[in-house]
């Protein structure tokens, strides 16, 4: 098979960009971050997935020693408005999900939520063992006005670096110490009444979300386009349509190697030789349609509310 050149071109779509923004009157609003960083907030208390802003390049990941970059990290904090936390939600504990998950959690008074290998990533940078949270798997937890079950999932093949962390991880080190860890598939109800779920990787174990339920999904789709037809075909039905979600927003596309651009033009796609975008939308594009469920892209930066996609157009408030 030939290797196919170069990176799919985000303009080509533009037309999945229409999550309508948050109004005034939205329960909470959810921010895209890059790659799997979601900022869950509600006005009075907030959450947050991954945390991952520091973005080392590739050369520094493949051959070097990674560690959080506060600058960067700082910035994109400021920049999204985020100065407190309930918690933070590594959806596994590769470099580009829990990197900066312990330094966030620190930095916003947060509790670090997760596995045994989250708590190895917070213990090595210094958390006191009040900020880390060991959850058990389906049980759930509540922090501030989010109630929060963690499902087990599995990472999208290939696992790079497979395995759990075992001892607290004090970087600088090589990027193998983010060994995967605990996979989730995390479950998010608002005391709004609100559901979501949380797909990081786009990975499953089959009937693991069996009896849960969610409005809308933020699924990972990295590494899905260079999965089978099968594979892909089994994803969808073992996340949205297990969870009956009537809306899917799509993370986990976006090129991590470099730093957070200031607007969502700035994003590039993940290259063919990793991914390819065009194969995952044009398959999921069909599934949704054959559901009957919406699909989208996040704007990046942009609070944003999927549940308006409900509202009639001619409602007070709707934006669509």
């Amino acid at each position: 098979m030939r290797l196919r050149l170069g990176r799919p071109r985000l303009t080509d779509y533009d037309h999945l960009l229409d999550v309508p923004p948050a109004a005034e009157h939205s329960p909470f609003a959810v921010t895209f971050l890059g790659v799997s960083t979601l900022l869950l907030d509600d006005g009075t208390s907030a959450l947050l997935t991954d945390g991952f802003f520091s973005r080392p390049g590739l050369l520094r990941v493949a051959a070097g020693k990674i560690e959080p970059d506060q600058t960067r990290i700082g910035t994109a904090l400021a920049r999204a408005g985020i100065d407190r936390l309930d918690a933070v939600l590594p959806v596994h504990t590769h470099f580009d999900h829990a990197l900066d998950a312990a330094v966030v959690a620190e930095s916003t008074g947060a509790v670090l939520v997760g596995g045994e290998s989250t708590a190895n990533i917070g213990r090595g940078h210094g958390l006191q063992p009040g900020r880390i949270d060991v959850v058990a798997p389906g049980e759930p937890r509540t922090y501030g006005n989010w109630q929060i079950t963690h499902v087990v999932s599995d990472h999208c093949p290939p696992d790079r670096y497979p395995g759990t962390i075992d001892a607290p991880v004090v970087p600088p080190v090589r990027t193998t110490a983010y060994r995967c860890g605990e996979a989730w598939s995390i479950l998010v109800a608002h005391t709004s009444g609100r559901r979501l779920l949380i797909q990081g990787s786009a990975g499953f174990v089959r009937g693991s979300l069996a009896g849960h339920q969610a409005d809308v999904a933020w699924l990972g789709i990295g590494q899905l386009g260079v999965q089978s037809e099968r594979y892909i075909r089994d994803y969808w039905a073992e996340t949205v349509r297990t969870v009956g979600a009537r809306h899917v927003v799509l993370t986990h596309w976006d090129d991590f190697f470099g730093p957070l651009p200031d607007d969502h033009a700035g994003l590039r796609a993940l290259p063919y030789a990793g991914d390819d975008l065009d194969v995952t939308v044009r398959l999921l594009d069909e599934l949704a349609a054959a559901d009957g469920v919406s699909l989208h892209l996040p704007r990046l930066w942009q609070r944003e509310d999927p549940w308006q996609l409900d509202l009639p157009a001619t409602e007070p408030g709707a934006t669509r």
